[in-house]
């Protein structure tokens, strides 16, 4: 199979989903071979791209996985295109360990995040598109509690969310805020640096990790003594940089970070529980005093074509400084129950807002709700849903399990009651 270097990828007419290009042979001059599969995303709407050895290259769009038409990969194959735009000392790393980080700028098309593993097969690499413009919160259709985080005085806000939930697009848009609103000097420390940040009324200073700085831990511990105003840690993903971020908030900086978890309870929890035991009765105070919001968020299919995002937020308050401080975290989804007024909204919330909206579809929002049960009424609730004809299982909640008997034994004269010859309806 071969192509000419100027032909656009097309969709090929089998029943799966794949994408045809060119043949690895071919690339335009002055360009990286990997760039003719990265340019398939801006222009598919595409998140990712998925390098393996043993396989051909897959592309994620619209969050589904799309293969693209093309051989298996070698090791060969691999190192051409992947090689070339590592740079050495990353190379060697990934080598050595079997894996890496590093960001990858494609011309002045996209930015991409990218990742070297080995697995089973051999090498594999995952691109993530960076959009080349940084975000606003209007284009992101962000609430106004969130919005308005950007211009807390100090404290820690969390964003969290599973990976590819959109965490960093959220952080960036709120960071592009307080550029455009505030003198601020904001120090980013990141694995690798995403949105690159253009000084407005503020100042950026972005540090990557590896270049600029050996850990999170050691960024942060550094930037404390850099005059900052605002800070973003990429990922508490270890006790010292909790730890780190944590004093950063109680010398009232203004410390945005994230984490991997799906609620707010359980962000406070995952913080708290980082620690030693002896340490964590202090750490409950000192996250009671500073914990000014976290947003939880997961991205779901939009009706049509793109991903939508939904949200948990949790605003700081007194009552939630009690709960931490005394250890009832199960009491935080009731404060997020009551504080709808101050902008505050549980998952289960937001996706019913979306569902009523349009803008996915019920079967979408059912599964990614946290109390399926409740959410299930809500759907039966809906007028347009209850006209129309749905799958029982999603109108109605889930029937306990009835009691079961030891069955009587069949009989020559009867079918066993263990296979019934009809069936209810």
């Amino acid at each position: 199979m071969t192509d000419s270097p100027g032909r656009q990828p097309t969709l090929t007419g089998t029943h799966e989903k794949t994408v045809q290009i060119g043949a690895l042979e071919t690339q335009s001059v002055g360009t990286n071979r990997v760039d003719r599969f990265l340019s398939i995303l801006p222009k598919r709407n595409g998140s990712d791209l998925h390098l393996a050895v043993g396989c051909p290259p897959i592309i994620r769009i619209d969050g589904e996985l799309e293969r693209i038409r093309f051989r298996a990969l070698t090791e060969g194959d691999f190192y051409n295109l992947v090689g070339p735009i590592t740079p050495e000392r990353l190379w060697a790393i990934f080598q050595d360990h079997g894996d890496v980080d590093f960001a990858y700028q494609m011309r002045n098309e996209a930015r991409f995040r990218v990742n070297l593993l080995r697995q089973e097969r051999g090498s594999a690499a995952v691109f993530r598109l960076i959009p080349t413009k940084v975000p606003t919160v209007e284009d992101l259709g962000l609430p106004a509690a969130i919005a308005a985080l950007a211009e807390s005085p100090s404290g820690l806000v969390l964003v969290t969310g599973p990976t590819g939930s959109g965490k960093s697009t959220t952080l960036a848009a709120i960071l592009d805020r307080v550029n455009q609103r505030l003198s601020h000097h904001v120090i980013t420390i990141e694995d690798p640096i995403e949105f690159v940040h253009v000084n407005s009324r503020s100042v950026f200073t972005q540090r990557e990790i590896g270049p600029d700085v050996s850990s999170f831990a050691e960024g942060v511990k550094a930037a404390i003594r850099e005059d900052p105003d605002c800070l973003l840690v990429g990922e508490m993903r270890d006790l010292e940089t909790i730890r780190m971020a944590m004093t950063a908030a109680e010398t009232g900086l203004l410390v945005f970070a994230t984490l991997h978890t799906n609620s707010s309870a359980k962000a406070v929890d995952r913080i708290i529980d980082a620690f030693p035991a002896n340490e964590q009765e202090q750490i409950r105070v000192v996250l009671a005093e500073n914990l000014r919001a976290v947003v939880a968020q997961q991205l779901l299919r939009k009706k049509g074509s793109g991903r939508i995002p939904s949200f948990e937020i949790l605003l700081g308050s007194t009552a939630l400084s009690n709960a931490i401080r005394e250890g009832k975290t199960s009491l935080i989804q009731n404060q997020i129950q009551t504080g709808k007024a101050r902008g505050m909204i549980s998952m289960d919330q937001s996706l019913a807002e979306l569902v009523k909206s349009g803008s996915v579809e019920p079967e979408e929002a059912l599964e990614r709700a946290f109390d399926r049960e409740t959410f299930k009424i809500f759907l039966a609730s809906l007028p347009t849903l209850a006209e129309s004809p749905r799958p029982a299982n999603l109108l109605r909640p889930t029937p306990p399990p009835r009691p079961t008997s030891t069955p009587a034994p069949a009989t020559a004269s009867g079918p066993s009651p263990l296979r019934p010859t009809t069936t209810a309806k």
